[in-house]
């Protein structure tokens, strides 16, 4: 009051005000009216209903829960109509609940919803009784078969997390499928999608994991096994917990006594039963196209949401453009050819030589091992570490098999349309599935040497053009200087610009990197298909040390072998729902001009001499391909990738060999070769689908129709132009007049011989050379080096530098004249 005294008139007055009111307000508490009993008894129910109505949309539709019910995954089809893989939402077999061991149903509802035929999606009498357990702090769970199976069918929109708001979501969802589906068709449904651990899920997928048997053969032992697993899979795994199990086990065979669904006397003999299994990991289908199927998968998630369809559910089928012949000619070429080379490697890395405990290589790949980090993390030192682990041969035997397993790629497609036509990723899915053809970045050695002389053709330069074969050295920034050889002292020869791209030749590529600049080369390959791998425009670019994956390559083949048209790698022609109505379809493409047509007929017959007379002559020799084709081996260095790219004009196949860690190689100059490692696959497949007719023998690259309508009148002007120079170079200096001479009398002919004179020996191209890989750059020494930003001029033309502007084309630096070739060439 005193306070209330010493504020003003005005702020006393409010204060007076404010305190009535209160009073008033205190007075109505101590005394409500009915109408406000029921109203304070209305606003609470009417709140949680409101609630649980604002939670209906943001739960599954009555259209997703029909889904559910006849889940349909996407089939995947080849062009020639085979199934290639089945895109399910998890690994299982729907089986019908009459397919399913009476002892099971008893079993499950006994222990988790014994009220199951009474409630309609909720039981208020376990969920009152969970509660009141909850709060004494026995944490109990009240969930219904029918909430859990909301839960399990959609656990995105409804989650997992313990709150309020997931129950009550759980809840609407439960009643909706309660209003949708009959009891058993809830238990058909809940026990077909109930996950058991190592990607099994439903029942029988569970029956054939842990028992190898089908869910109809389950005994009531086995049944209690697996509903036992349901409370926590992981917590009651019978192949890692045993003991616990068995105890889980037990309970529910107690349950079902309880329940009535198992005699007493019966309880007590089979609770004394041991817990037998017959584990056996159901592995899924893996389909002749594996890595193919996976890059599509990704595909096909993004464009069924965006076109409103589920992947798993709505039946979807895709038709492809695998054919599925080519596709197990693939997959038996690379395996073949991958059993061959394993066992070189299983040669070079065997355990009492070059696989050592000592060796600096097995102890760096041991550092990388889990088994080592986890050794230093129980408090051993690094040398105890290394010594207690290299002394286990057992170890070393399993870290050899891993490290040195050989791996393959190889891709095939149409160039005409960009469509694949076989993908294989890999030896062996299941043991590595990582995608040795779309994942995979290694270096390419010389098949990125098409790139090169594609540009200096580009810009001028002809197949003919003659470069001296020499010794080459490029100074860097750093004080490197690149020194590309050819594995022995350079010729010292002209050699045309054909022959150096037909026979690898280094030292040749670097000469003309070094004419038309890195930049070029680069941009040159990004738009011919290396769209997506990085690529470092340095001159050691030319022989192929930027990574790239096999499918950019095989791309770019095929931009050459279309014509110069790139055309973007096509999976799918079309899709249908499961009554054949069209859903979309996907036309070939057109093709985006990123080569002249006569500058890509030049490159690609230059290509044809690496496999007429070049690195790539085993085609002809071996394997006895007659077809028009063209293409290009690759080595890296220290022969840790071998590559090998062949163009037909209805098909190019490339292929890609070597280890997962490019540290491991095959220890061998023979086999390391693209030549050997990679071209026995790609031919291989060439070779049959040239006797099987699936691609045309007598088909050819056509040269260039450059002519124009206006070409015969031009061609006309310039033989009439041709002919008045010569009429007035005639006129204006007459030949002098001549005596006729007499003819020159023949001489005798020389006796004959008593013998046949030897023939003289036609003169041959000179022998395919072994690829050398690319040289490590080496530190600068003093010597007279040109500079690559400052290139000197070449004799006969300035070279071209890379930001210059653009000019004239200029000629690759000549050497000299050519020698006379021999007679009878």
């Amino acid at each position: 009051m005193k306070l209330l005294e010493a504020l003003p008139p005005r702020a006393a007055a409010a204060a007076h005000h404010v305190r009535d009111s209160l009073r008033h307000h205190l007075q109505r508490l101590r005394r409500p009216t009915r109408r406000e009993c029921l109203w304070a008894l209305a606003v609470p129910p009417a709140a949680f209903v409101l609630y649980l109505l604002v939670l209906v949309p943001l739960t599954p539709g009555i259209r997703d829960l029909r889904k559910a019910k006849i889940e349909q995954p996407a089939q995947i089809l080849s062009a020639d109509g085979k199934e290639l893989a089945l895109f399910k939402r998890s690994h299982r077999e729907w089986v019908g609940l009459k397919s399913i061991a009476p002892s099971v149903v008893d079993a499950l509802i006994a222990t988790e919803d014994h009220r199951f035929y009474d409630h309609f999606g909720i039981d208020a009498w376990r969920l009152g009784g969970a509660m009141l357990r909850t709060f004494s702090g026995d944490r109990q769970g009240g969930s219904t078969l029918t909430q859990q199976l909301a839960r399990n069918l959609y656990p995105e929109e409804i989650g997992r997390a313990p709150t309020l708001n997931r129950k009550l979501k759980e809840a609407v969802t439960a009643l909706k499928i309660e209003a949708l589906y009959t009891k058993d068709e809830i238990l058909e449904t809940y026990l077909n999608t109930v996950p058991f651990l190592y990607n099994a899920y439903g029942i029988e997928m569970a029956a054939r994991t842990y028992f190898d048997k089908s869910a109809r053969q389950l005994t009531v032992l086995e049944a209690a096994t697996l509903v036992g697993m349901l409370k926590g899979t992981s917590y009651y795994n019978p192949v890692l917990n045993p003991e616990r199990a068995v105890q889980r086990r037990n309970t529910v065979l107690a349950q079902m006594a309880k329940r009535g669904k198992l005699a007493p006397e019966q309880l007590a003999a089979l609770q004394k039963r041991p817990l037998r299994l017959d584990f056996e990991r159901q592995e899924e289908p893996q389909g002749p196209a594996p890595h193919f199927a996976q890059q599509l998968r990704k595909w096909l998630i993004a464009w069924a949401d965006s076109n409103g369809y589920n992947l798993y559910a709505d039946g979807l089928v895709v038709h492809t453009t695998i054919d599925a012949r080519l596709q197990d000619w693939a997959n038996q070429a690379v395996a073949r050819q991958g059993r061959m080379l394993q066992g070189v490697a299983n040669a070079s890395w065997a355990l009492r030589t070059n696989w050592s405990a000592d060796a600096p290589l097995v102890q760096a790949l041991v550092r990388e091992t889990p088994e080592y980090r986890a050794a230093l993390q129980s408090g051993q030192s690094p040398t105890q570490a290394m010594k207690a682990l290299t002394a286990q041969r057992a170890f070393l035997q399993r870290l050899r098999e891993d490290k040195t397993r050989v791996q393959a790629g190889l891709l095939a497609l149409d160039p005409r349309t960009g469509e694949v036509r076989a993908w294989v990723g890999s030896r062996d899915y299941a043991q590595d599935p990582f995608d040795h053809v779309a994942q995979a970045r290694r270096q390419p050695g010389s098949t990125f040497k098409p790139f090169v002389y594609g540009a200096a053709l580009a810009q001028g330069a002809r197949p003919g053009d003659q470069v001296l074969d020499q010794s080459v050295e490029i100074q860097l920034t750093g004080g490197e200087v690149w020194r590309p050889s050819d594995g022995g002292p350079a010729s010292g020869q002209p050699m045309s610009l054909a022959d150096g791209l037909a026979y690898s030749k280094n030292t040749i590529t670097a000469q003309v990197m070094q004419s038309v600049g890195p930049a070029r080369v680069a941009q040159l390959a990004r738009a011919m298909g290396v769209r997506q791998s990085p690529l470092l425009p340095v001159p050691a670019l030319a022989l192929g040390t930027s990574p790239v994956t096999l499918r950019e390559m095989v791309s770019a083949y095929g931009t050459l072998a279309g014509g110069g048209l790139y055309r973007e790698p096509q999976l799918v022609t079309r899709i249908t729902d499961g009554n054949g109505r069209e859903l979309a379809r996907f036309a070939p493409q057109r093709g985006e001009r990123v080569l002249p047509a006569g500058t890509d007929y030049a490159l690609l017959d230059m290509l044809r001499g690496v496999v007429d007379k070049g690195t790539g002559s085993a085609i002809r020799s071996r394997w006895g391909i007659r077809a028009d084709v063209a293409g290009k081996t690759g080595t890296t260095q220290d022969y840790a990738d071998g590559w090998f790219i062949l163009a037909h004009p209805q098909l190019v196949v490339g292929a890609w060999a070597g280890f997962n860690d490019s540290r491991i190689t095959l220890r061998s100059s023979h086999w390391g070769q693209g030549a050997h490692s990679a071209l026995p696959m790609v031919a291989d497949l060439t070779a049959r689908a040239l006797r099987a007719r699936v691609i045309d023998p007598a088909a050819k690259f056509e040269p260039p129709d450059e002519r124009r309508f206006y070409t015969p009148l031009v061609e006309r002007v310039r033989g009439w132009r041709t002919r008045l120079v010569a009429w007035v170079q005639d006129r204006l200096h007459p030949a002098p007049a001549t005596k006729p001479s007499a003819p020159p009398v023949p001489a005798p002919p020389p006796p004959l011989p008593d013998t046949a004179p030897e023939p003289v020996p036609p003169a041959s191209a000179p022998a395919a050379p072994e690829e050398v890989p690319a040289q490590p750059l080496t530190p600068l020494t003093p010597s007279t080096v040109p500079q690559w930003d400052q290139p000197p001029p070449a004799p006969g033309g300035a070279w071209i530098t890379e930001g210059a502007e653009p000019r004239a084309p200029q000629p690759l630096p000549p050497a000299m004249p050519p020698t006379p070739a021999p007679p009878g060439t």
